[in-house]
């Protein structure tokens, strides 16, 4: 499929899904060659294969809330849930010729060296 003429807001959206549907392939696809993450920590990939690899390991699944798109910029606020936590996420995606050429996520990275979590960030009683 030419993903040229696809609106940036698709190609995020249908990246999104196959990460929450297991996709994994699917979604470095959709990853520029020479794409550029960052993370609140200050991990950076440069790679779409590390960082597929990376959220391979976390089997995450989106709860998106919002999403705001504007020329070749899209931005999404999730919860992401995994079997650990749930922590909640700002990502601002950039799409050039049909590919994710950018992502910036902002997130608490505590909530991933911390017991399990809410929504509300308070500690999971069972």
């Amino acid at each position: 499929m030419d993903q040229d003429n696809v609106p940036p807001r698709e190609i995020v959206m249908s990246y999104i899904q196959a990460l929450d549907n297991q996709r994994y392939e699917e979604a470095a696809g959709l990853l520029h060659e020479d794409v550029r993450i960052r993370g609140p920590a200050g991990e950076s990939f440069g790679k779409p294969v590390d960082f597929v690899d990376m959220l391979r390991r976390y089997r995450g699944r989106y709860d998106v809330r919002k999403v705001f798109d504007e020329g070749a910029d899209v931005c999404v606020l999730y919860y992401i849930k995994t079997a650990e936590v749930t922590v909640y996420m700002s990502s601002w995606y950039q799409v050039k010729e049909g590919k994710i050429v950018s992502i910036q996520t902002v997130f608490d990275p505590r909530a991933f060296s911390q017991p399990e979590r809410s929504y509300s960030g308070e500690s999971v009683v069972r």
